[in-house]
């Protein structure tokens, strides 16, 4: 949001903001406004970009600059101002594009190669719409509370698989050649309070998020070191406070840790409100909105990202119009299908409930299985949504609304699977249907001149109870009715949220009634659900005729058709959840509030897992002697330069002794030393793996310095602690197959 604030530069500052001085300046105002000038920030893959941008600025007048902040254009120098969109799905609110996966779903397929395929695949339609920034992939809503509006945009509450995640985004977006804008920065956790009133002092809205610098670095700051390191040439500042002082103001964050400590060489920009005055956000760090107060460094930051991505080539299309017919589609429906069928979790599969190969009659019940009534598409708004959807839910509202062109529903996949199998298909699209019939019920003369299936004239209880006619079509409209002589029961149910207003349920009783009284009539119910973030499921999960579930997030396009992949076993459902289902509400201990204090620094996640697996080897290889407890490299764009050097090795020998072939998340935990304080164990690398029944293969987990080490709050810097370490690898973190320990220090 631009704010149009002027203010007079004082004299005293004028100096401070316009010099470009070969040092960092001594005044706490504005301290690192000559980092890129001064060499204080190795630039290597950045050099080249902030040479450009430095001649490019070179031909300016002050003025030009200032517009050139601003988000104007610069006539002259044939300068047209960036056109920044969000967001991880597509380019937000256009026609004729491709309606992506959201964000966390394609985290659920834990496949790095399927992660930076979608987000190459965005970028291409950035790319060819005329848009030179992409406002994505998003890190932060992180995941403190499951109640969280824009949980479905975050990469995972984990921090490092939410990290790489968020590098690969960045560096795929970036290799299109569209500028990459990660967000938010930092600790935007809730929408509840978020809204900024346009004072940096309020102290009612917006909310704050207070927490210590160990949380700071190790669970929120984490991400960002690999959007950063991987290319990212953006960032978003929240509109939120954190310890007190709005983000886009917030000097500690951008210039002392982001600028600073990550070597930051971009543009700060700000979300809505989040900039509260001009002289505020100027010295905070912020780079770009309306401002009087500006330096040269601004104005590099400014345009740094767009030679960093080559978009001087003069290759990009011209932008156009969110309405004007410009294709860009491709092939991307196939990545949406894939991606979407991929992140599919089985949470639940007895009694060979899944794969289906063509039942003689499927059940179909809940709103989430067929079309809205106006669609697929619905109004933009930052004032929340939810709790549920009544139509297929494949995509988020808010700054990450999915466009769709098409949107094809389970119902529809459905149909076009039983036309060719010969299934019968029935189904009630409705989360409450209370209808005894619709079809009006035969009276003694129709029973007598009509004939109904296999039943002439006498009315049987079979079927769905009542009135019924066992043998035919003509059953009760109920869900009990319909559930009865079905060979397979379909439930789809779904939780939705947006932008502006958190969750106000983490399970709905319509739809817990709906799923219990169907599995109450029929033996084979499976139940398919698509949620922006946890779902608690305690009511039905160990019914014993609820057979299978399937859980996942938000799909986009080909919704149906990938969860018809799954439920037919065209593609196997080797998701892996990103966050923890609890078993009540109260089990998540977090509330909504003005005064936040997110002191947790890990979520342990419960992963189910499909492939019967069998680790019969772990083993380590030491690559670097590790003579430093704290990193001694020169400070780049990532940080410290070794902070990233690859130390340490596992590697490990997975044998598929199950009677399918599979995939297999493979992942790895580390336990640290009491020194660092960290969690029972951490996330420190996963691979997805394809295994033959019967076959086996070899995954390696190459550790960086990065991966062993927690935040020496007292030193300021990142360290090896001193003691013994335990690597264990497993389907999950709850279910470890094999482990070695290794002590490092004296």
């Amino acid at each position: 949001m631009k704010l149009s604030l002027v203010h007079v530069i004082g004299a005293f500052l004028l100096p401070v903001v316009l010099a470009q001085s070969k040092r960092a300046t001594n005044s706490s105002s504005f301290s690192t406004t000559g980092l890129l000038s001064s060499g204080a920030v190795a630039l290597g893959d950045w050099d080249a970009a902030y040479q450009k941008a430095v001649g490019f600025l070179g031909q300016m007048t002050n003025e030009q600059k200032l517009s050139l902040i601003t988000g104007s254009d610069v006539d002259a120098l044939n300068w047209t101002a960036l056109v920044m969109k969000d967001g991880t799905q597509g380019p937000n609110v256009y026609n004729y594009e491709t309606g992506f996966s959201e964000g966390s779903a394609i985290v659920y397929t834990w496949d790095k190669n399927l992660i930076s395929t979608q987000f190459s695949a965005v970028a291409a339609e950035f790319y060819d719409k005329g848009i030179q920034v992409a406002q994505a992939p998003t890190s932060q809503t992180l995941g403190r509370t499951p109640w969280s509006g824009r949980l479905v945009e975050g990469l995972s509450p984990d921090s490092y698989l939410n990290g790489i995640a968020f590098g690969l985004g960045a560096k795929a977006i970036s290799d299109v050649g569209v500028i990459s804008c990660g967000k938010h920065f930092l600790l935007n956790e809730q929408e509840t309070n978020r809204q900024s009133s346009g004072s940096s002092t309020s102290d009612v809205a917006p909310y704050t998020s207070n927490v210590d610098d160990k949380t700071l670095h190790e669970t929120y700051m984490f991400p960002f070191y690999d959007g950063i390191k991987n290319g990212m040439g953006t960032v978003m500042c929240a509109m939120t406070k954190v310890n007190g002082t709005l983000s886009c103001e917030n000097e500690n964050l951008l210039q002392e840790l982001l600028k600073t400590e990550i070597g930051f060489p971009g543009m700060v920009t700000p979300d809505v409100n989040g900039q509260g005055t001009a002289y505020g956000s100027a010295q905070g760090g912020l780079d770009y909105g309306s401002s009087s107060y500006w330096s040269n460094a601004t104005a590099i930051r400014n345009v740094i990202g767009y030679f960093y991505v080559n978009l001087n080539n003069g290759s990009q299309p011209a932008s156009v119009s969110t309405s004007a017919y410009v294709d860009v589609r491709g092939n991307h429906s196939q990545v949406v299908r894939t991606t979407g069928s991929v992140g599919m979790v089985l949470l639940k599969n007895t009694n060979n409930a899944l794969p289906l190969s063509k039942p003689l009659s499927i059940a179909i019940f809940g709103a989430h299985a067929g079309s809205i009534m106006v669609g697929p598409n619905y109004p933009f708004t930052v004032l929340g949504s939810g709790p549920v959807y009544q139509g297929h839910l494949a995509g988020a509202s808010g700054s990450e609304t999915t466009s769709f062109s098409i949107l094809v529903t389970p119902h529809y996949a459905l149909t076009t699977k039983a036309l060719a199998d010969g299934t019968m298909l029935r189904w009630i699209l409705n989360d409450t249907y209370t209808a005894e019939a619709i079809a009006p019920i035969p009276t003694k003369r129709d029973l007598d001149t009509t004939t109904y299936g296999n039943d002439t004239g006498s009315s049987s209880s079979g079927g769905g109870g009542g009135d019924s006619f066992s043998g035919g079509t003509w059953l009760t409209q109920t869900y009990a009715g319909y559930a009865t002589d079905a060979s397979v029961c379909l439930v789809f149910i779904n939780a939705m949220s947006g932008e502006g207003a958190d969750r106000t349920e983490l399970r709905n009783t319509d739809q817990d009634t709906m799923v219990n009284t169907v599995a109450a009539n029929c033996n084979n119910t499976v139940v398919v659900l698509n949620t922006v973030g946890p779902r608690i499921l305690d009511s039905w999960i160990e019914n014993e005729n609820v057979t299978a579930i399937l859980y996942g997030s938000l799909l986009g396009e080909q919704s149906g058709n990938s969860i018809i992949d799954v439920l037919y076993g065209d593609v196997n459902p080797s998701g892996r959840l990103i966050h923890t289902i609890a078993k009540n509400e109260s089990d998540y201990n977090v509330l909504r509030q003005i005064q936040c204090n997110p002191t947790l620094r890990i979520w342990v996640r419960f992963i189910v897992h499909n492939v019967q697996l069998l680790l019969r080897h772990c083993h380590h290889h030491q690559r670097n002697r590790i003579r430093m407890a704290y990193p001694t490299g020169i400070l780049a764009v990532g940080g410290k330069t070794d902070f990233w050097d690859e130390i340490f090795t596992v590697n490990v020998t997975i044998n598929n002794t199950g009677s399918l072939d599979g995939n297999e998340v493979a992942q790895l935990y580390v336990e640290f030393p009491d020194e660092a304080d960290a969690p029972v164990r951490s996330l420190r690398g996963f691979e997805k793996v394809l295994i033959a029944s019967g076959a086996s293969t070899k995954v390696d987990f190459a550790l960086r310095r990065r991966d062993l080490s927690y935040w020496d709050v007292v030193a300021q810097d990142w360290k090896i602690a001193t003691g013994e370490y335990t690597f264990s690898v497993g389907a999950s973190s709850r279910d470890l197959r094999a482990n070695i320990t290794m002590t490092l220090g004296s």
